[in-house]
Protein backbone atom coordinates (compact mmCIF):
# COMPACT_ATOMS: atom_id res chain seq x y z
CA UNK A 1 0.00 0.00 0.00
CA UNK A 2 1.32 3.46 -0.89
CA UNK A 3 1.09 6.24 1.66
CA UNK A 4 -0.05 9.55 0.20
CA UNK A 5 1.38 12.64 1.84
CA UNK A 6 -1.04 15.55 1.32
CA UNK A 7 0.32 18.78 -0.10
CA UNK A 8 0.30 21.35 2.66
CA UNK A 9 0.30 25.11 2.32
CA UNK A 10 0.78 27.73 5.00
CA UNK A 11 -2.22 29.12 6.84
CA UNK A 12 -3.16 32.21 4.85
CA UNK A 13 -4.79 34.11 7.71
CA UNK A 14 -1.71 34.18 9.96
CA UNK A 15 1.35 36.33 9.13
CA UNK A 16 4.41 34.25 8.32
CA UNK A 17 6.33 35.48 11.36
CA UNK A 18 3.63 34.19 13.73
CA UNK A 19 3.07 30.69 12.39
CA UNK A 20 5.09 27.46 12.29
CA UNK A 21 7.16 26.41 9.33
CA UNK A 22 5.60 24.23 6.69
CA UNK A 23 7.56 21.11 5.86
CA UNK A 24 9.18 22.67 2.80
CA UNK A 25 10.01 25.84 4.70
CA UNK A 26 11.65 23.73 7.38
CA UNK A 27 13.78 21.93 4.81
CA UNK A 28 14.74 25.21 3.15
CA UNK A 29 15.72 26.69 6.52
CA UNK A 30 18.40 24.04 7.13
CA UNK A 31 20.73 25.09 4.33
CA UNK A 32 22.07 28.02 6.31
CA UNK A 33 25.81 27.46 6.33
CA UNK A 34 25.88 25.19 9.40
CA UNK A 35 29.06 23.18 9.88
CA UNK A 36 28.26 19.46 10.02
CA UNK A 37 30.97 16.82 9.61
CA UNK A 38 30.55 13.15 8.75
CA UNK A 39 32.93 10.60 7.20
CA UNK A 40 35.72 13.17 7.08
CA UNK A 41 33.74 15.61 4.96
CA UNK A 42 31.86 18.82 5.62
CA UNK A 43 28.22 18.47 4.58
CA UNK A 44 27.40 21.04 1.92
CA UNK A 45 23.66 20.45 1.59
CA UNK A 46 22.25 18.66 4.61
CA UNK A 47 18.74 18.30 3.19
CA UNK A 48 20.04 16.30 0.22
CA UNK A 49 22.88 14.43 1.94
CA UNK A 50 22.14 10.67 2.15
CA UNK A 51 23.06 10.66 5.86
CA UNK A 52 20.26 13.08 6.76
CA UNK A 53 17.81 13.62 3.91
CA UNK A 54 15.02 11.23 4.87
CA UNK A 55 15.21 12.00 8.58
CA UNK A 56 14.86 15.66 7.64
CA UNK A 57 11.81 14.83 5.56
CA UNK A 58 10.20 12.96 8.45
CA UNK A 59 10.56 16.12 10.55
CA UNK A 60 9.10 18.05 7.62
CA UNK A 61 6.04 15.80 7.82
CA UNK A 62 5.63 16.89 11.44
CA UNK A 63 5.73 20.56 10.49
CA UNK A 64 3.23 19.97 7.69
CA UNK A 65 0.90 18.30 10.19
CA UNK A 66 0.67 21.61 12.09
CA UNK A 67 -1.10 23.05 9.02
CA UNK A 68 -3.17 19.96 8.18
CA UNK A 69 -6.88 20.65 8.90
CA UNK A 70 -7.33 17.03 10.01
CA UNK A 71 -4.65 17.39 12.71
CA UNK A 72 -4.33 21.08 13.45
CA UNK A 73 -6.87 21.16 16.30
CA UNK A 74 -5.11 18.31 18.09
CA UNK A 75 -1.61 19.65 17.54
CA UNK A 76 -1.83 23.42 17.82
CA UNK A 77 -3.05 26.23 20.05
CA UNK A 78 -3.29 30.00 19.48
CA UNK A 79 -0.45 32.07 20.89
CA UNK A 80 -0.88 35.26 22.88
CA UNK A 81 0.49 37.23 19.92
CA UNK A 82 -1.91 36.34 17.13
CA UNK A 83 -0.37 33.18 15.71
CA UNK A 84 -0.46 29.49 16.58
CA UNK A 85 2.07 26.94 17.76
CA UNK A 86 2.45 23.35 18.90
CA UNK A 87 0.57 22.94 22.17
CA UNK A 88 3.62 21.78 24.15
CA UNK A 89 5.38 25.11 23.57
CA UNK A 90 2.90 26.90 25.86
CA UNK A 91 2.56 26.72 29.64
CA UNK A 92 -0.48 24.69 30.79
CA UNK A 93 -2.66 26.22 33.49
CA UNK A 94 -5.31 23.50 33.79
CA UNK A 95 -5.42 19.72 33.66
CA UNK A 96 -7.41 19.99 30.44
CA UNK A 97 -4.59 21.98 28.83
CA UNK A 98 -1.97 19.52 30.07
CA UNK A 99 -3.93 16.54 28.71
CA UNK A 100 -4.30 18.34 25.39
CA UNK A 101 -0.52 18.84 25.32
CA UNK A 102 0.00 15.13 25.93
CA UNK A 103 -2.39 14.31 23.11
CA UNK A 104 -0.49 16.66 20.79
CA UNK A 105 2.78 14.93 21.68
CA UNK A 106 1.22 11.56 20.87
CA UNK A 107 -0.27 12.78 17.60
CA UNK A 108 3.08 14.08 16.37
CA UNK A 109 4.86 10.91 17.46
CA UNK A 110 2.45 8.79 15.43
CA UNK A 111 4.04 10.32 12.34
CA UNK A 112 7.35 8.70 13.36
CA UNK A 113 5.81 5.63 15.06
CA UNK A 114 7.46 6.75 18.32
CA UNK A 115 11.03 6.52 17.03
CA UNK A 116 12.00 10.21 17.09
CA UNK A 117 12.69 11.12 20.70
CA UNK A 118 14.12 14.53 19.83
CA UNK A 119 11.24 15.76 17.68
CA UNK A 120 10.86 19.57 17.62
CA UNK A 121 8.31 19.56 20.46
CA UNK A 122 10.73 17.78 22.82
CA UNK A 123 12.44 20.98 23.94
CA UNK A 124 9.00 22.45 24.59
CA UNK A 125 9.56 20.82 27.98
CA UNK A 126 11.96 23.72 28.67
CA UNK A 127 10.74 26.48 26.36
CA UNK A 128 7.20 26.20 27.70
CA UNK A 129 8.41 27.06 31.22
CA UNK A 130 10.25 30.27 30.39
CA UNK A 131 7.30 32.62 30.75
CA UNK A 132 6.17 31.34 34.13
CA UNK A 133 9.70 30.79 35.44
CA UNK A 134 11.43 33.90 34.11
CA UNK A 135 12.40 35.05 37.60
CA UNK A 136 14.65 32.02 38.04
CA UNK A 137 17.03 33.43 35.42
CA UNK A 138 18.05 36.36 37.58
CA UNK A 139 19.55 39.15 35.59
CA UNK A 140 18.25 37.57 32.37
CA UNK A 141 14.50 37.48 33.09
CA UNK A 142 13.64 39.36 29.90
CA UNK A 143 15.63 36.86 27.84
CA UNK A 144 13.51 34.04 29.25
CA UNK A 145 10.26 35.87 28.48
CA UNK A 146 11.43 36.78 24.99
CA UNK A 147 12.40 33.18 24.22
CA UNK A 148 9.03 31.95 25.51
CA UNK A 149 7.47 34.10 22.81
CA UNK A 150 10.08 33.55 20.10
CA UNK A 151 9.94 29.76 20.36
CA UNK A 152 6.19 29.83 19.79
CA UNK A 153 6.21 32.26 16.88
CA UNK A 154 7.86 29.86 14.44
CA UNK A 155 7.76 26.66 16.52
CA UNK A 156 11.52 26.58 16.20
CA UNK A 157 13.31 23.24 16.30
CA UNK A 158 15.53 23.48 19.38
CA UNK A 159 17.62 20.67 20.81
CA UNK A 160 19.97 20.47 23.74
CA UNK A 161 23.50 19.39 24.59
CA UNK A 162 23.88 19.10 28.36
CA UNK A 163 26.40 16.32 29.01
CA UNK A 164 30.13 16.84 29.33
CA UNK A 165 32.39 14.52 27.32
CA UNK A 166 33.40 11.71 29.72
CA UNK A 167 37.14 12.30 29.51
CA UNK A 168 39.59 11.61 32.34
CA UNK A 169 36.83 10.79 34.81
CA UNK A 170 39.23 9.06 37.13
CA UNK A 171 41.39 12.18 37.33
CA UNK A 172 38.66 14.46 38.70
CA UNK A 173 36.77 17.30 37.03
CA UNK A 174 39.75 19.65 36.72
CA UNK A 175 41.20 17.29 34.12
CA UNK A 176 38.41 18.42 31.80
CA UNK A 177 39.23 22.12 31.90
CA UNK A 178 40.34 22.11 28.28
CA UNK A 179 37.25 20.12 27.24
CA UNK A 180 34.20 21.44 29.09
CA UNK A 181 32.38 24.49 27.73
CA UNK A 182 33.62 27.71 29.30
CA UNK A 183 33.59 31.44 28.71
CA UNK A 184 36.75 32.72 27.04
CA UNK A 185 35.80 36.39 26.71
CA UNK A 186 33.10 38.83 27.77
CA UNK A 187 32.23 41.93 25.72
CA UNK A 188 29.53 44.57 25.76
CA UNK A 189 27.64 42.54 23.15
CA UNK A 190 27.87 39.08 24.69
CA UNK A 191 30.18 36.21 25.59
CA UNK A 192 32.53 33.93 23.68
CA UNK A 193 32.53 30.25 24.59
CA UNK A 194 34.67 27.22 23.74
CA UNK A 195 34.54 23.52 24.59
CA UNK A 196 32.35 20.53 23.83
CA UNK A 197 29.12 18.84 24.87
CA UNK A 198 27.60 15.45 24.11
CA UNK A 199 25.32 13.85 22.98
CA UNK A 200 23.72 16.39 20.64
CA UNK A 201 21.01 14.09 19.31
CA UNK A 202 19.35 15.39 16.15
CA UNK A 203 21.21 18.70 16.30
CA UNK A 204 22.31 18.55 12.67
CA UNK A 205 18.67 19.21 11.73
CA UNK A 206 17.80 21.78 14.40
CA UNK A 207 17.61 25.57 14.24
CA UNK A 208 19.03 26.16 17.72
CA UNK A 209 20.91 24.22 20.37
CA UNK A 210 20.42 24.84 24.08
CA UNK A 211 23.53 24.37 26.23
CA UNK A 212 23.13 23.69 29.94
CA UNK A 213 24.01 21.30 32.73
CA UNK A 214 22.85 18.05 34.29
CA UNK A 215 23.26 18.34 38.02
CA UNK A 216 26.10 20.38 39.46
CA UNK A 217 28.45 22.32 37.22
CA UNK A 218 31.42 19.97 36.74
CA UNK A 219 34.04 22.60 37.53
CA UNK A 220 32.95 24.99 40.24
CA UNK A 221 34.28 28.03 38.44
CA UNK A 222 31.82 30.66 37.13
CA UNK A 223 33.52 30.53 33.73
CA UNK A 224 32.20 26.98 33.32
CA UNK A 225 28.64 27.79 34.38
CA UNK A 226 26.91 29.53 31.44
CA UNK A 227 23.49 28.42 30.25
CA UNK A 228 22.55 29.72 26.81
CA UNK A 229 20.98 29.05 23.45
CA UNK A 230 22.61 29.55 20.05
CA UNK A 231 21.78 29.13 16.36
CA UNK A 232 23.12 25.89 14.94
CA UNK A 233 24.81 27.87 12.17
CA UNK A 234 26.71 30.19 14.53
CA UNK A 235 30.33 30.64 13.39
CA UNK A 236 32.53 28.25 15.34
CA UNK A 237 29.80 25.67 15.99
CA UNK A 238 30.86 22.28 14.68
CA UNK A 239 28.82 19.08 14.78
CA UNK A 240 30.91 15.92 14.42
CA UNK A 241 28.41 13.16 13.69
CA UNK A 242 28.43 9.46 14.44
CA UNK A 243 27.95 6.84 11.75
CA UNK A 244 24.71 7.44 9.87
CA UNK A 245 22.35 4.48 9.97
CA UNK A 246 20.37 6.16 7.21
CA UNK A 247 23.44 6.36 4.98
CA UNK A 248 24.42 2.77 5.73
CA UNK A 249 20.93 1.60 4.85
CA UNK A 250 21.08 3.41 1.51
CA UNK A 251 24.53 2.04 0.64
CA UNK A 252 24.01 -1.57 1.75
CA UNK A 253 20.28 -2.02 1.49
CA UNK A 254 16.99 -0.42 0.57
CA UNK A 255 13.89 0.88 2.36
CA UNK A 256 12.56 -2.69 2.18
CA UNK A 257 15.63 -3.98 4.02
CA UNK A 258 16.05 -1.16 6.57
CA UNK A 259 12.65 0.53 6.83
CA UNK A 260 13.36 2.32 10.12
CA UNK A 261 17.05 3.10 9.67
CA UNK A 262 16.30 4.59 6.26
CA UNK A 263 14.07 7.40 7.54
CA UNK A 264 14.13 7.75 11.34
CA UNK A 265 17.79 7.97 12.31
CA UNK A 266 18.29 10.91 14.69
CA UNK A 267 22.01 11.35 14.27
CA UNK A 268 23.93 11.89 17.50
CA UNK A 269 26.80 14.34 17.37
CA UNK A 270 29.66 15.81 19.35
CA UNK A 271 28.98 19.52 19.71
CA UNK A 272 32.21 21.52 19.48
CA UNK A 273 32.26 25.25 20.16
CA UNK A 274 35.37 27.03 18.92
CA UNK A 275 35.21 30.58 20.29
CA UNK A 276 31.50 30.91 19.52
CA UNK A 277 29.87 34.28 20.12
CA UNK A 278 26.63 34.25 22.13
CA UNK A 279 24.81 37.61 22.29
CA UNK A 280 23.44 38.64 25.67
CA UNK A 281 19.85 38.14 24.53
CA UNK A 282 20.53 34.40 24.20
CA UNK A 283 22.05 33.99 27.67
CA UNK A 284 20.00 32.57 30.57
CA UNK A 285 22.64 32.09 33.28
CA UNK A 286 26.10 33.63 33.39
CA UNK A 287 28.70 34.08 36.11
CA UNK A 288 26.27 32.57 38.62
CA UNK A 289 27.30 29.17 39.95
CA UNK A 290 24.42 29.04 42.40
CA UNK A 291 21.76 29.31 39.70
CA UNK A 292 23.63 27.04 37.29
CA UNK A 293 23.85 24.34 39.96
CA UNK A 294 20.10 24.63 40.52
CA UNK A 295 19.11 24.53 36.85
CA UNK A 296 18.38 20.83 36.56
CA UNK A 297 15.89 20.87 39.45
CA UNK A 298 14.49 24.40 39.37
CA UNK A 299 14.09 25.04 35.64
CA UNK A 300 10.93 22.92 35.60
CA UNK A 301 11.85 20.97 32.49
CA UNK A 302 12.35 17.53 34.05
CA UNK A 303 8.74 16.55 34.74
CA UNK A 304 7.62 17.91 31.37
CA UNK A 305 10.43 16.03 29.63
CA UNK A 306 9.20 12.90 31.40
CA UNK A 307 5.67 13.48 30.10
CA UNK A 308 7.01 13.86 26.58
CA UNK A 309 9.32 10.85 26.80
CA UNK A 310 6.73 8.58 28.37
CA UNK A 311 4.11 9.47 25.76
CA UNK A 312 6.56 9.03 22.91
CA UNK A 313 7.65 5.62 24.26
CA UNK A 314 4.01 4.56 24.69
CA UNK A 315 3.43 5.31 21.00
CA UNK A 316 6.53 3.26 20.14
CA UNK A 317 5.12 0.37 22.17
CA UNK A 318 1.82 0.58 20.26
CA UNK A 319 3.94 0.07 17.14
CA UNK A 320 6.03 -2.76 18.61
CA UNK A 321 2.98 -4.61 19.96
CA UNK A 322 1.39 -4.51 16.53
CA UNK A 323 4.57 -5.50 14.71
CA UNK A 324 5.29 -8.37 17.11
CA UNK A 325 1.73 -9.64 16.76
CA UNK A 326 2.14 -9.59 12.96
CA UNK A 327 5.41 -11.51 13.24
CA UNK A 328 3.78 -14.18 15.42
CA UNK A 329 0.92 -14.54 12.94
CA UNK A 330 3.53 -15.15 10.25
CA UNK A 331 5.49 -17.75 12.21
CA UNK A 332 2.34 -19.49 13.41
CA UNK A 333 3.64 -19.41 16.99
CA UNK A 334 1.07 -16.90 18.18
CA UNK A 335 -1.28 -19.63 19.42
CA UNK A 336 1.29 -21.34 21.65
CA UNK A 337 0.44 -20.88 25.32
CA UNK A 338 3.88 -19.60 26.35
CA UNK A 339 4.12 -17.25 23.39
CA UNK A 340 0.71 -15.77 24.14
CA UNK A 341 1.89 -15.12 27.69
CA UNK A 342 4.97 -13.28 26.49
CA UNK A 343 3.02 -11.18 23.99
CA UNK A 344 0.70 -10.38 26.87
CA UNK A 345 3.69 -9.18 28.89
CA UNK A 346 4.72 -6.80 26.12
CA UNK A 347 1.16 -5.48 26.03
CA UNK A 348 1.32 -5.03 29.81
CA UNK A 349 4.43 -2.88 29.36
CA UNK A 350 2.56 -0.86 26.77
CA UNK A 351 -0.35 -0.38 29.16
CA UNK A 352 2.04 0.65 31.94
CA UNK A 353 3.48 3.54 29.95
CA UNK A 354 0.11 4.78 28.75
CA UNK A 355 -1.06 4.64 32.38
CA UNK A 356 1.97 6.66 33.50
CA UNK A 357 1.39 9.13 30.67
CA UNK A 358 -2.23 9.47 31.78
CA UNK A 359 -1.21 9.89 35.40
CA UNK A 360 1.25 12.65 34.55
CA UNK A 361 -1.07 14.46 32.15
CA UNK A 362 -4.02 14.35 34.54
CA UNK A 363 -2.09 15.36 37.65
CA UNK A 364 -2.11 18.97 38.77
CA UNK A 365 0.90 20.17 40.71
CA UNK A 366 0.77 23.98 41.08
CA UNK A 367 3.97 25.62 39.92
CA UNK A 368 4.95 29.19 39.12
CA UNK A 369 2.92 31.92 37.43
CA UNK A 370 -0.25 29.84 37.55
CA UNK A 371 1.39 27.06 35.54
CA UNK A 372 0.90 23.41 36.51
CA UNK A 373 3.34 20.52 36.22
CA UNK A 374 3.00 16.72 36.05
CA UNK A 375 3.34 14.98 39.41
CA UNK A 376 7.06 14.28 39.99
CA UNK A 377 6.26 10.90 41.58
CA UNK A 378 4.67 9.67 38.35
CA UNK A 379 7.53 11.18 36.36
CA UNK A 380 10.10 9.49 38.59
CA UNK A 381 8.40 6.12 38.21
CA UNK A 382 8.46 6.49 34.42
CA UNK A 383 12.18 7.28 34.37
CA UNK A 384 13.02 4.02 36.14
CA UNK A 385 10.52 1.83 34.28
CA UNK A 386 11.73 3.18 30.94
CA UNK A 387 15.21 1.84 31.64
CA UNK A 388 13.83 -1.63 32.34
CA UNK A 389 11.28 -1.97 29.57
CA UNK A 390 13.16 -2.00 26.27
CA UNK A 391 15.79 -4.63 27.19
CA UNK A 392 13.00 -6.88 28.50
CA UNK A 393 10.81 -6.38 25.43
CA UNK A 394 13.76 -6.98 23.12
CA UNK A 395 14.55 -10.21 24.97
CA UNK A 396 10.95 -11.39 24.61
CA UNK A 397 10.98 -10.68 20.87
CA UNK A 398 14.25 -12.60 20.50
CA UNK A 399 12.73 -15.57 22.33
CA UNK A 400 9.36 -15.79 20.62
CA UNK A 401 10.40 -14.87 17.06
CA UNK A 402 13.84 -16.46 17.40
CA UNK A 403 15.55 -17.40 14.11
CA UNK A 404 12.69 -15.84 12.18
CA UNK A 405 14.51 -12.56 12.71
CA UNK A 406 17.50 -13.65 10.62
CA UNK A 407 16.02 -16.38 8.41
CA UNK A 408 15.86 -13.76 5.66
CA UNK A 409 17.34 -13.03 2.28
CA UNK A 410 19.90 -10.25 1.92
CA UNK A 411 18.19 -7.59 -0.20
CA UNK A 412 14.98 -6.58 -1.91
CA UNK A 413 16.71 -7.30 -5.24
CA UNK A 414 16.61 -11.02 -4.46
CA UNK A 415 12.86 -10.97 -5.09
CA UNK A 416 13.50 -9.41 -8.50
CA UNK A 417 15.97 -12.12 -9.52
CA UNK A 418 14.22 -14.85 -11.57
CA UNK A 419 16.87 -17.50 -10.83
CA UNK A 420 16.06 -17.53 -7.09
CA UNK A 421 12.58 -15.99 -6.80
CA UNK A 422 10.92 -19.40 -6.88
CA UNK A 423 13.06 -20.67 -4.03
CA UNK A 424 12.26 -17.61 -1.96
CA UNK A 425 8.55 -18.02 -2.57
CA UNK A 426 8.70 -21.64 -1.43
CA UNK A 427 11.13 -21.58 1.45
CA UNK A 428 10.53 -18.14 2.97
CA UNK A 429 6.74 -18.13 2.99
CA UNK A 430 4.88 -17.61 6.24
CA UNK A 431 1.96 -19.32 7.93
CA UNK A 432 -1.67 -18.94 6.99
CA UNK A 433 -1.12 -18.16 3.33
CA UNK A 434 1.29 -15.25 3.93
CA UNK A 435 3.70 -15.09 1.01
CA UNK A 436 7.47 -14.80 1.26
CA UNK A 437 7.64 -11.12 0.33
CA UNK A 438 5.22 -10.13 3.09
CA UNK A 439 6.95 -12.37 5.63
CA UNK A 440 10.36 -10.90 4.88
CA UNK A 441 8.97 -7.35 4.92
CA UNK A 442 7.61 -7.81 8.44
CA UNK A 443 10.68 -9.59 9.78
CA UNK A 444 13.11 -7.06 8.37
CA UNK A 445 11.11 -4.28 10.01
CA UNK A 446 11.21 -6.10 13.35
CA UNK A 447 14.94 -6.81 13.01
CA UNK A 448 15.59 -3.16 12.23
CA UNK A 449 13.70 -2.28 15.42
CA UNK A 450 15.83 -4.45 17.72
CA UNK A 451 18.79 -6.05 15.94
CA UNK A 452 20.48 -3.64 13.56
CA UNK A 453 22.77 -0.85 14.71
CA UNK A 454 19.73 1.42 14.53
CA UNK A 455 17.83 -0.92 16.86
CA UNK A 456 20.77 -1.33 19.24
CA UNK A 457 21.22 2.43 19.42
CA UNK A 458 17.54 2.81 20.34
CA UNK A 459 17.84 0.28 23.15
CA UNK A 460 20.81 2.25 24.52
CA UNK A 461 18.83 5.46 24.06
CA UNK A 462 15.89 4.22 26.13
CA UNK A 463 18.15 2.87 28.90
CA UNK A 464 19.89 6.24 29.27
CA UNK A 465 17.17 8.53 27.94
CA UNK A 466 16.64 10.80 30.92
CA UNK A 467 19.42 10.04 33.35
CA UNK A 468 21.80 7.33 34.50
CA UNK A 469 20.37 4.27 36.20
CA UNK A 470 21.64 5.45 39.59
CA UNK A 471 20.30 8.98 39.21
CA UNK A 472 16.80 7.95 38.15
CA UNK A 473 16.44 5.65 41.14
CA UNK A 474 17.94 8.10 43.61
CA UNK A 475 15.60 10.80 42.35
CA UNK A 476 12.65 8.71 43.50
CA UNK A 477 14.29 8.26 46.90
CA UNK A 478 15.20 11.92 47.34
CA UNK A 479 11.73 13.03 46.25
CA UNK A 480 10.07 10.73 48.76
CA UNK A 481 12.43 11.89 51.48
CA UNK A 482 12.07 15.58 50.66
CA UNK A 483 8.27 15.48 50.58
CA UNK A 484 8.11 13.65 53.90
CA UNK A 485 6.68 10.55 52.26
CA UNK A 486 9.48 8.26 53.41
CA UNK A 487 8.85 9.24 57.04
CA UNK A 488 5.14 8.78 56.46
CA UNK A 489 5.66 5.29 55.08
CA UNK A 490 8.01 4.37 57.91
CA UNK A 491 5.40 5.54 60.40
CA UNK A 492 2.76 3.51 58.56
CA UNK A 493 4.92 0.37 58.82
CA UNK A 494 5.59 1.17 62.48
CA UNK A 495 1.85 1.37 63.15
CA UNK A 496 1.59 -2.34 62.30
CA UNK A 497 4.47 -3.16 64.65
CA UNK A 498 3.01 -1.05 67.46
CA UNK A 499 0.11 -3.51 67.84
CA UNK A 500 2.30 -6.25 69.37
CA UNK A 501 5.31 -6.82 71.59
CA UNK A 502 7.00 -9.77 73.31
CA UNK A 503 3.87 -10.38 75.40
CA UNK A 504 1.50 -10.45 72.42
CA UNK A 505 -1.08 -7.98 71.13
CA UNK A 506 -1.09 -4.48 72.59
CA UNK A 507 -4.44 -3.57 71.05
CA UNK A 508 -7.67 -4.55 72.83
CA UNK A 509 -9.70 -5.96 69.94
CA UNK A 510 -7.38 -8.81 68.85
CA UNK A 511 -7.30 -12.15 70.70
CA UNK A 512 -4.01 -13.63 71.89
CA UNK A 513 -2.93 -17.21 71.25
CA UNK A 514 -2.91 -18.32 74.92
CA UNK A 515 -6.03 -20.50 74.70
CA UNK A 516 -4.70 -22.62 71.83
CA UNK A 517 -0.90 -22.36 71.91
CA UNK A 518 0.93 -25.61 72.72
CA UNK A 519 3.87 -23.57 73.93
CA UNK A 520 4.07 -22.30 77.52
CA UNK A 521 3.05 -18.65 77.84
CA UNK A 522 5.12 -16.45 80.13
Amino acid sequence: MTTTIPEVTASETVPDEFRPFTGQEFLDSLNDGREVWIYGEKVENIVEHPAFRNSARMIARMYDALHDPARKDILTIPTEWGGFTHRFYRAPHTVEEQVAQRDAIAEWQKIAWGWMGRSPDYKGCFLGTLGANAEFYRGYEDNARNWYRKAQEKTWYVNHAIMNPPVDRGAGPDAGKDVFIHVTEETAEGIYVSGAKVVATGSALTHYTFVGHVGQVAIQDPAYSPVFIMPTNSPGVKLICRTSNEYRAAVLGSPFDYPLSSRLDENDAILVLDNVFVPWENVFIYNDLDQANKYNIHSGYLERASLHGCTRFAVKLDFLCGLLARALDITGAGQFHGVMSQLGEVIAWRNTFWALSDAMAKSEVPWKGGMIQPDPQHAGAYRVMNQLAMPKIKNIIEQVVASGLIYLNSHANDFKTPEIRGYLDTYLRGSGGIDAEERVKVMKMLWDAIGTEFGARHELYEINYIGSNDVTRQTNLFSARGRGLLDEWKAFAQSAMDEYDLDGWTCPDLIGPGDVSILPQS
